[in-house]
């Protein structure tokens, strides 16, 4: 989870590497001449002896000429820092890195931050990140450094700094759920309805049998309706689920109203005393306008006390723009996101909270049972390295 964004945000963590050849370099062993090179040789060796009767007859000391040696040793040295000094500056910086130059030198602007953001901006959006929670990122984080001068004290907290407000911009996208569990034991009227929508092939009937699991773990009674009678083997697939929990499942025949199938559920919940009552509906298109109003009907019918969207977190803005329409056709009060587990790129995470206005109830994290994560703003923040 979250591995391609957690790898590029760590890029802008990290500080670039400095090349390593900042000594002096031992000088090369040099080949053997050949013969074509004796003569100069000889003149070379002429020329030195001379060298060495001038240098006694000016009688220089021997701690001058070591000074000097020296001196002309450490300029060499120097002149390779230099060098790499200047190949460092020359390296492309990332985000954090231009904002640390530029928070260090002056007084950010807004149009100076926003041309530094553009990098995270970039890699955000690669990850399926939608461009509202962007711009949410870029809107939080300027109130921290646009116009504000950094004291000499903080310079030395930089990183901190900037990576604690990073982290506060992602929190601030994000929404944490109550605890469902507590939620039902605390609801005074019996039953608790939860009624589950989403697209075909999104993981209703699984999550659903995930939930009824975790509620019979935490002592709560629970009940199944089949009321998505379009699927085929829809019926059985929730009924393999529910004989494996040792559930109740109201159910009745393909092509029947759905709506009444979650009625007659609601019914035995009521007569028998089951806490909650979890209704499973056939996937539908958020395309198809009869489809979607369909749904509204089985709203009206069940007045359920939860609506939770179940989307795929691998299909990124297309899971935020499913949850957005069934939002505004049904209302969504909260969402369940499957497949998080091999979801690399985390946008429908980031994205998909914001966009409704709901929050994540859990992240389904395998094919068991056991695989459903209560949603928290820390899981996130852990995997992106910020926790």
């Amino acid at each position: 989870m979250f591995e391609n964004l957690k790898k590029k945000l760590e890029s802008f963590f990290k500080p670039k590497e400095k090349p390593k050849n900042l000594k002096a370099q031992k000088p090369k062993k040099q080949e053997k001449p050949s013969k074509a090179f004796k003569k100069e040789d000889k003149i070379d060796k002429t020329l030195k002896e001379k060298a060495e009767k001038i240098k006694s007859e000016i009688h220089l000391e021997p701690d001058a000429i070591k000074q000097f040696e020296s001196l002309k040793s450490q300029q060499s040295i120097e002149e390779q820092i230099e060098t790499s000094q200047e190949e460092i500056k020359e390296q492309p910086k990332g985000f954090f890195s231009k904002l640390k130059t530029a928070l260090t030198t002056s007084v950010i602007k807004q149009e100076q931050f926003d041309e530094i953001f553009s990098d995270l901006e970039l890699t955000l959006l690669e990850n399926n990140v939608s461009l509202s929670v962007v711009d949410k990122i870029r809107s939080e984080l300027s109130k921290d450094f646009v116009g504000i001068s950094i004291k000499r004290s903080d310079i030395k907290n930089l990183d901190s700094l900037i990576l604690n407000s990073l982290k506060s911009a992602i929190s601030s996208v994000l929404i944490e759920p109550p605890n469902l569990v507590e939620k039902i034991k605390a609801h005074l009227s019996i039953p608790y309805v939860i009624l589950f929508f989403g697209i075909n092939g999104s993981g209703k009937t699984t999550n659903i049998a995930k939930l009824a699991h975790l509620l019979k773990k935490n002592k709560i009674s629970v009940c199944l309706a089949a009321a998505d009678t379009f699927r085929a083997a829809s019926i059985e697939q929730l009924e393999t689920h529910a004989s494996a929990l040792k559930v109740p499942i109201i159910k009745s025949q393909y092509g029947s109203d759905p709506a009444s199938v979650a009625f007659d559920a609601i019914s035995y919940a009521r007569k028998n005393k089951i806490q909650c009552v979890l209704i499973d509906t056939a996937g539908r298109m958020y395309t198809k306008t009869n489809l979607m109003k369909e749904m509204e009907k089985i709203v009206r019918v069940s007045k359920p006390n939860l609506k939770l969207f179940v989307g795929e977190s691998i299909t990124g803005n297309d899971a935020t723009s499913q949850a957005k329409m069934f939002s505004q056709t049904a209302g969504i009060d909260g969402i369940i996101l499957s497949k998080a587990d091999i979801d690399e790129k985390a946008g429908a995470i980031l994205s998909v909270s914001y966009v409704t206005k709901a929050p994540i109830y859990f992240l389904g994290v395998g094919q068991k049972y056991e695989d459903l994560q209560p949603f928290k703003k820390s899981i996130v923040l852990k995997h992106l390295g910020l926790e």
